[in-house]
């Protein structure tokens, strides 16, 4: 999946501010290495919050989205503990129940589709 696709797939299943911020805190603990998601799926979750990050969210600050740009463009051990406290204070903000929800509308309206398909020649 690409950028425009993400983008596509926004204009039919547009976000609500909860599931803005779910986005924000799947990139923090992919960040942090915490994610469990396959590869592939991580990638699409990554282009999702690009997709995503300059709309506004519920519960989570805007200065989130400043460490995240700090944290993919260089990444030290200041900054992995920042990320770290940040991811745990996103998830407990965030009910499991709300993660669990927006995790599975995201799959059940099919933005992970084929993310983790291989392509062969």
């Amino acid at each position: 999946m690409d950028p425009e696709q993400v983008v596509r797939w926004l204009r039919q299943h547009p976000l609500t501010p909860i599931h803005v911020d779910c986005a924000t805190t799947v990139m923090l603990k992919i960040l942090d290495g915490k994610c469990k998601m396959p590869e592939a799926e991580k990638q699409v979750m990554a282009l999702l919050y690009e997709a995503v990050k300059t709309q506004p969210g519920q519960l989570l600050a805007t200065e989130l989205h400043q460490l995240i740009a700090s944290a993919r463009e260089y990444i030290d051990d200041e900054l992995k503990t920042r990320i770290y406290e940040q991811r745990l204070l996103a998830e407990t903000a965030l009910s499991r129940p709300v993660m669990k929800g927006f995790k599975a509308m995201i799959r059940q309206q099919g933005l992970l589709d084929g993310a983790n398909e291989t392509e062969e020649a």
